[in-house]
């Protein structure tokens, strides 16, 4: 049997081309016989086997003209039934013609009209049959293989992506799903079928329909929603308890020719989020950044990296990746000259933001027109056990690379900090609250444009919680979270870089703008949600447990400090800050002793000056410790 199926399988289009030649063959003999009303061929054998071979020829070549053999009738639909039954009435024709001039040649092998029409009927009839039985019988097939060991799927939504899906499903044997069920809210298209599944309800039923047909895992397939109502669709499917998918914009997948089920992908948190994601308006903020020589430090990391993708797609004259860890570079270099080839200048430069003479090289040998500052120490719990170092990069590396932005007139300066600025109750913070404070400070005396950003958690950075979640779950759990009633404000990169790049163009000089987060997003639920979509049940499936918060960290993070008030902007998106005064004299004394004990790695005294500098840090000082001399260093 197994060497009959790869004789098939290797020599498919000469059986079936053999096969449709017996089937023409028989409508022939038939038709003959019907029209003799006699089926045996005594005295009939010359004009029988004239006109039998004259079919066979005319078949011949039209079937192989018309292709019929490059086709795979297993996926066959409508239109290649058409397509055959074209070249079926095609090669009618031909032979028609045929035996009429071999009729006219020799009058004895002429024949009775009513033979054509009936071996037209009959050979068109017969091919087309043995096409449909040959499709069905392959549907068999893939339908009893599904249903052996393949997933009972709901899809959500019975519109174009729904079709796409099904489509695709039925023409790939080795997916792993068998379609069960439709839902919409369009009653227009309750009960119907769309490829053969029945729509069977609303997305009110969802739970309902699940349990009631044994579904396995439900997929979003909807393109054209509002985001509460997709919000609402998707917590009902959480309810289930299942693994819930989703297609991510349906309408590019299907005008790319990417394959639909390659792209069926998990639910993510910022499907969950519930607002409109924020987009950037390249005609009224992008102007700033066209035709410039942009440098980006921290290039290769989360924020970094985004900020260089749409930077590059807004054509600037030279871009200047600047990164101290190599293969982050590296792959975001890849990248760009993937996507972007020649049509980008751009470069990439390996150092660190604290060495202040690689720096004057690089602003020395080019003209840099705008600088993002995206490098900086961000893990909380390692700053906070390496205090000194947080201060060695975050701050004085901000300062090293502001002063030599002002050297060098550079015309915007956009450094990135945190909401964990605020109030800060660890050191990370606490060291970004100073980075703020440098860039206020050079915005009073430099005609570079110094501004700040200020935004909380980044869905997908580097440290944030949301692959930790993803990772535990996959391993079957505990997902830790530090506590249950922590919560936090969760934009995703590509919304925070869009909002940087809004706000360096409406750049002044000394603001502090902060981003707008929408509603703060509990831990805890967002844990629990993210269990229930990957299709099990938290705190049964999947344990929660709850570890404590770690040194540094708050229940919840602020955008302004008490003193601070806000300015609206014509962007509704984004805020800025009141400016707190401080006296400059005062920062620049605390930061020589600051600088002085960070190279020296005496942690209790980099505390306690951060402490000093910041007045709201509320953090753990040595009061007790002495600060050594200063001395002079170049």
């Amino acid at each position: 049997m197994f060497r009959l199926l790869r004789l098939f399988r290797y020599h498919r289009r000469v059986i079936l081309f053999f096969c449709d030649m017996l089937l023409w063959n028989l409508s022939y003999y038939l038709s003959f016989g019907i029209h003799k009303n006699n089926f045996s061929l005594h005295g009939a054998e010359l004009p029988f086997f004239t006109g039998l071979a004259v079919m066979n020829i005319s078949f011949a070549v039209v079937f192989l003209l018309f292709r019929l053999y490059d086709k795979l009738w297993r996926y066959a639909d409508t239109e290649d039934f058409f397509y055959a039954a074209i070249a079926s009435l095609t090669a009618n024709i031909v032979f028609m013609t045929g035996m009429m001039i071999t009729g006219a040649a020799a009058p004895a092998l002429a024949m009775n009209s009513k033979i054509f029409v009936t071996n037209a009927l009959m050979s068109t009839l017969f091919l087309m049959l043995f096409r449909i039985i040959y499709r069905l019988n392959k549907i068999l097939e893939r339908r009893n293989l599904a249903r052996k060991a393949k997933k009972r799927l709901m899809i959500v939504g019975a519109g174009e992506g729904a079709l796409s899906v099904l489509s695709e499903l039925s023409k790939t044997p080795g997916n792993e799903y068998i379609p069960v069920c439709i839902v919409d809210d369009n009653k227009e298209k309750l009960h119907r079928r769309i490829a053969g599944v029945r729509v069977e309800g609303t997305t009110k039923e969802i739970p309902e329909l699940c349990e009631k047909l044994g579904i396995e895992v439900i997929l979003f397939t909807i393109s054209q929603i509002s985001v509460a109502d997709k919000k609402r669709i998707l917590d009902t499917c959480a309810q289930t308890h299942l693994e819930v998918k989703i297609i991510p914009n349906i309408y590019n997948l299907m005008t790319s020719g990417v394959p639909i089920t390659s792209s069926i992908r998990q639910v993510e948190v910022e499907d969950l989020l519930g607002r409109e994601s924020v987009t950037f308006d390249t005609e009224k903020y992008g102007k700033y950044v066209i035709g410039q020589t942009v440098l980006v430090t921290g290039g290769g990391g989360s924020i970094g990296s985004e900020l260089c993708r749409q930077i590059a797609a807004l054509g600037p004259k030279h871009l200047i990746i600047l990164d101290i860890y190599e293969n982050n570079a590296y792959d975001i270099q890849q990248e760009l000259i993937r996507k972007h080839g020649s049509d980008l200048s751009f470069e990439v430069q390996i150092a660190s933001v604290r060495d202040k003479k690689k720096l004057e090289h690089i602003f020395r040998t080019h003209n840099i027109d705008v600088v993002f500052h995206a490098a900086a120490h961000k893990h909380v719990p390692l700053m906070e056990t390496n205090p000194e170092e947080a201060v060695k990069n975050n701050v004085f590396g901000t300062l090293k690379l502001a002063e030599v932005a002002d050297k060098y007139h550079v015309r915007n300066f956009v450094q990135i900090s945190t909401d964990k600025a605020v109030n800060p109750t660890n050191v990370m913070g606490a060291t970004k609250r100073i980075c703020e404070m440098l860039i206020q400070m050079m915005g009073k005396k430099s005609k570079t444009n110094f501004v700040a950003v200020r935004f909380g958690n980044v869905l997908g950075s580097n440290g944030s919680v949301i692959p930790l979640f993803k990772e535990q779950i996959r391993t079957g759990g505990p997902v830790t979270v530090t506590h249950p009633d922590i919560i936090r404000y969760f934009m995703t990169i590509p919304e925070a870089v869009s909002l940087v790049l809004t706000a360096g163009s409406i750049a002044k000089g000394g603001e502090i703008f902060i981003l707008d987060m929408g509603e703060p997003v509990k831990i805890k639920v967002l844990a629990e949600n993210l269990i229930r979509l990957s299709g099990y049940k938290p705190h049964e499936d999947i344990k929660i447990e709850y570890t404590g918060l770690r040194p540094g960290e708050k229940l919840y993070e602020e955008l302004l400090l008490n003193e601070e008030g806000i300015t609206h902007t014509d962007n509704k998106k984004i805020y800025i800050g009141k400016p707190i005064a401080f006296d400059n004299e005062e920062l620049l004394h605390h930061l020589k002793w600051l600088y002085y004990a960070a190279q020296r790695n005496d942690k209790d005294n980099v505390e306690r000056l951060i402490a000093e500098i910041v007045p709201t840090f509320k953090h753990a000082t040595n009061e007790d410790a002495e600060l050594p001399p200063i001395e002079d260093e170049e």
